[in-house]
């Protein structure tokens, strides 16, 4: 499992069409993880690129969240812009872990208000899981 950052760098095409299309859809992907019954369960989601990692952050105890809890593996996948997927098509695999570090919380909410407005400064942000690729795959484009 690699950070962000080191994926970046094994991957760059990779990672650039992934950062691209990330930002093209104001942040939107797509995150699939498991169910309690083992099906899958696809849901949309806002992940952040802070301190060279990617973080999934949101309200506690949703359905994605209750899945990563007890089944941190998931894939993300940048929402679609382009209907003839011409950059081709990305997907991230990999595991999350939940951080609990106040310090850590602290500088991603001070992080998330200077970049978005959006003040949770101060919040419980848990959970904040830390996500680590595994493996990636890029599709061809038409």
């Amino acid at each position: 499992m690699t950070s962000w950052i080191e994926f970046a760098g094994a991957a760059p095409r990779i990672a650039e069409i992934f950062t691209r299309r990330h930002a093209a859809t104001g942040n939107l992907c797509m995150l699939a993880t498991l169910r309690a019954d083992g099906f899958p369960r696809i849901s949309p989601m806002e992940p952040r690129f802070f301190e060279g990692e990617l973080w999934l952050a949101g309200m506690p105890h949703t359905t994605k969240f209750d899945d990563l809890a007890r089944d941190p593996r998931f894939c993300l996948h940048t929402a679609t812009v382009d209907t003839h997927v011409a950059d081709g098509d990305a997907k991230l695999f990999g595991r999350v872990r939940d951080e609990r570090d106040p310090a850590l919380h602290q500088r991603f909410a001070e992080a998330l208000y200077a970049e978005t407005g959006f003040d949770i400064r101060g919040s419980d942000l848990r959970p904040l899981l830390r996500g680590r690729t595994h493996r990636c795959v890029l599709g061809r484009g038409r």
